[in-house]
């Protein structure tokens, strides 16, 4: 199995994951509230990799090296947070297939911007028509799945 497979697969399974994910926080939520759910979400995630780093020691990293590291790299746990909100406060009221498509629809336009940019020191993928493309259809998609 090619390299470009195995991370297909790895990223179709973070999908459903994700999906699973977010309905559990969104049942958590009606019965716990929106900030106390975003609170043990992220509680629970910090306690099962500090258990993989300092328990099971699997770790690979150099924490040696985190005064090197721009500061805005440490900005994705704020950014956690927020996904956790926006994902616990949105199924409850769209459903998890349409929340989904249309965090989907957002992170590929974001992800699109940052390729074609070259954020953050990632190589630049120009994003050309095929991608305006799918990205439309992938938008008109989560505005039927609004339709009933």
């Amino acid at each position: 199995m090619s390299i470009k497979v195995l991370a297909l697969l790895i990223a179709a399974l973070s999908g459903v994951t994700m999906a699973v994910q977010g309905s559990l926080n969104a049942a958590l939520g009606k019965i716990i509230g929106l900030l106390e759910t975003t609170f043990i979400v992220n509680l629970v995630g910090l306690v099962l990799v500090g258990v993989l780093l300092f328990v099971f020691r699997l770790g690979g990293g150099n924490w040696q090296h985190y005064a090197e590291v721009p500061w805005y790299f440490y900005l994705g746990g704020v950014l956690g947070v927020m996904i956790t909100y926006g994902v616990v406060k949105s199924i409850p009221s769209l459903g998890v297939a349409v929340a989904t498509t249309a965090i989907i629809v957002g992170q590929v336009l974001t992800a699109a911007l940052v390729d074609h940019l070259g954020l953050f020191g990632l190589e630049k993928i120009p994003f050309n028509w095929y991608r305006v493309a799918g990205t439309l259809l992938m938008a008109s998609g989560s505005w039927l799945l609004l339709k009933k």
